[in-house]
Formats: C-alpha cells, sequence, structure tokens
C-alpha cells in the first residue's frame, strides 16, 4: 500500500541516532560529517525512500544547481552532442542543464532568456553571437557568467566557447576551387533566423568574389532549420535556375543529403556532375553513397570546453580565456 505521509529529516534523525542538522549536512557535498556517518544516514535515507528537496536550502543559499541552456533544435545532432558535451563535464559537480528550445526564432530567445534568468541559474549558455537588443540587455545586467557558443562574437557579452561560421565555410570554397570547380552555388535557409547560417552564406559570397568568381548562385531553402526533404526542394530548383553549376555548398549536412537524394533522382552524377559539400559532420553524411565532403565544427568539444569554462569561472580561476575552435575540413566521395 502506498504511505501518504513522505519521510522527513527528522524521521532520518531519529533512526540514525543523529541530529537533524547532520542529516541535512550529509545531503551537501562539501558536508565536514565524517565518512562513515554520511554513509548510514544515506542509507536510512534509502530505507525510508527519503528525496532530498534541495530547494529550500538553495533559496536560502541564494545557489542553485543548474546552469541554463538554449538552443535552436532539440533534433540536430549536432546541438545534441554539445549539450551532451557540456552535461558531462558538469554532472561531476552535481550541476544539472535546464534546455530552452528557440527554434532559430531570437523573439523566442529573449522570452526565454528572461525566463531562465529569473530562476538564477549558475551560469547561462546560449547559442551563436546575435540576439534581440533586449535580450543583450538581459544577458549584460546578469549577474551569473554568459557563455556564448558556435559563434565568435564581434562584441562577446562574457566569454565564448565557438569558431568563425563564415571562415568555415571558406575552406570549403577553398578546396572546391583548387580542384577546379567554378561554378558554385550556396543552398542556405532565411538569413534573417538563422543567424550561423547566414554567417556561412556570407562567407561562402565573400571566399568566390576573393577567387574572382560569381557569388551569385544563392538558392533559399526556406525557414530553418533546413531539412532533407527541403535541400531536395532546393536542389531542384538549383538545376532548373542555374543548370550549369559544377558544385553546391549546403548550409547543413542534411540538406546536403537532400540535395544528394535529388541528383540521385534526376539522374545527376556526384561528383562527376554535381560536386556537394555539407557543414557539421553528420553521421548520415558519413555512410551516404557518396560519402559528403562536410565540415566538423568539432560539436561535443564546444559543450566540453564550455562546462570547463563555466567550473573555471564560478571555482575563481584566474585569466580565464575565451576558446577558439577550429572546425576541419573533411574532403569524401562527394567532391574531388
Amino acid at each position: 500500500m502506498r504511505n501518504d505521509k513522505a519521510a522527513t529529516m527528522a524521521d532520518i534523525a531519529r533512526k540514525a541516532g543523529v541530529s537533524p542538522m547532520t542529516v541535512s549536512r550529509a545531503f551537501k557535498s562539501n558536508s565536514l560529517i565524517s565518512k562513515d556517518t554520511r554513509e548510514a544516514i544515506l542509507k536510512v535515507a534509502e530505507d525510508l525512500g527519503y528525496v532530498f528537496d534541495s530547494t529550500a536550502s538553495n533559496l536560502r543559499a541564494q545557489k542553485t544547481d543548474f546552469i541554463a541552456v538554449t538552443i535552436p533544435s532539440i533534433n540536430n545532432a549536432n546541438f545534441a552532442d554539445t549539450v551532451g558535451g557540456l552535461s558531462e563535464t558538469l554532472n561531476p559537480r552535481g550541476f544539472q542543464i535546464l534546455l530552452g528550445y528557440t527554434n532559430y526564432d531570437v523573439e523566442e530567445e529573449e522570452r526565454l532568456i528572461e525566463q531562465l534568468l529569473r530562476r538564477k541559474p549558475q551560469a547561462i549558455v546560449v547559442t551563436g553571437g546575435k540576439h534581440t537588443a533586449r535580450a543583450r540587455k538581459l544577458l549584460e545586467n546578469t549577474s551569473v557568467p554568459v557563455i556564448e557558443t558556435w559563434d565568435v562574437p564581434a562584441e562577446p557579452i562574457g566569454h565564448f566557447v565557438g569558431f568563425s561560421n563564415a571562415q568555415a565555410v571558406r575552406s570549403m570554397v577553398d578546396h572546391f576551387v583548387s580542384v577546379g570547380y567554378r561554378r558554385i552555388a550556396f543552398i542556405g535557409g532565411d538569413a534573417s533566423r538563422d543567424t550561423r547560417g547566414s554567417d556561412r552564406r556570407l562567407g561562402f559570397i565573400a571566399a568566390l568574389r576573393d577567387h574572382g568568381l560569381d557569388a551569385s548562385r544563392l538558392i533559399n531553402g526556406g525557414t530553418p532549420p533546413i531539412s532533407m526533404r527541403e535541400g531536395a526542394n532546393a536542389m531542384a530548383r538549383l538545376l532548373t535556375e542555374y543548370p550549369d553549376s559544377e558544385a553546391v555548398i549546403c548550409v547543413s549536412d542534411l540538406s546536403a543529403f537532400g540535395a544528394l537524394t535529388e541528383c540521385q533522382r534526376r539522374g545527376v552524377p556526384v561528383p562527376e556532375r554535381m560536386a556537394i559539400g555539407g557543414f557539421g559532420d553528420y553521421e548520415i553524411g558519413a555512410i551516404s553513397v557518396p560519402a559528403l565532403t562536410t565540415i566538423n565544427a568539432g560539436a561535443r568539444l564546444i559543450g566540453e570546453r564550455t562546462g570547463q569554462l563555466i567550473l573555471d569561472i564560478l571555482d575563481d580561476v584566474q585569466n580565464v580565456r575565451d576558446v577558439t575552435i577550429e572546425p576541419q575540413l573533411i574532403v569524401r566521395e562527394s567532391s574531388r
């Protein structure tokens, strides 16, 4: 039968033969009580089915045990890897992740930032370095550490762990040009929503112009995130609007995979007739036929380095430095 009366610290104290204060201390990782006493108390708590409620303790101490994080997409493998790396780095210290999902909407990011900061996290991690004016003000005025990720902001609010999306795409343009492609296109999404995708598009344009090549072959795949289906639709438009194109760089591996399948559907050989490059080094790009040339942005590493940066800041480590990640170009069968 279910026991409707939950066990209390007083119950544990009576059974363990200690004071309620000692029980309270046993649930704190920095407790000064002996190991044997702590283990005995925790054993009694487990026998009674007691669950420690840290809320009141945290409110008294004006501290919480969570890190607030905003990401654009919950089904994007790259962002999942970043959150995984962050969580694995923070978990040993007892920190948990409170996740907010912006759906590539800066207005939604603003709302989430306000909601998350009200809960007094130990730090807040946001994706990207471009925000609404109000979101930026909220982040500038908070007393907790702010870390911007997946970008190198022109004006960092606090700290950042990321890379230049424009420079990352430039490395692929340089590769395509070096092996002989000249009529190169870009497939991306609505630049007003996906700021990192917009930076990749700008990097593509700047790199082509630096090579003295036409940078006008730009296909808008729609509202981010750009899916495989939208990548296929964008490739169909590219083949219609710019039929002499030799290569295309896509904003992500998912859109690149869609572009690849559209080429296969139309009997366009890859890379003999059309070279394709993606971004993100997703698993699907590595096992597709042909495998996709891509850029590995170090998604998990971003999470791990962000977690360590947070711990260093909270531990008052001196000379904490921002972290610039170096994305890696991975050349596979989808390009020469």
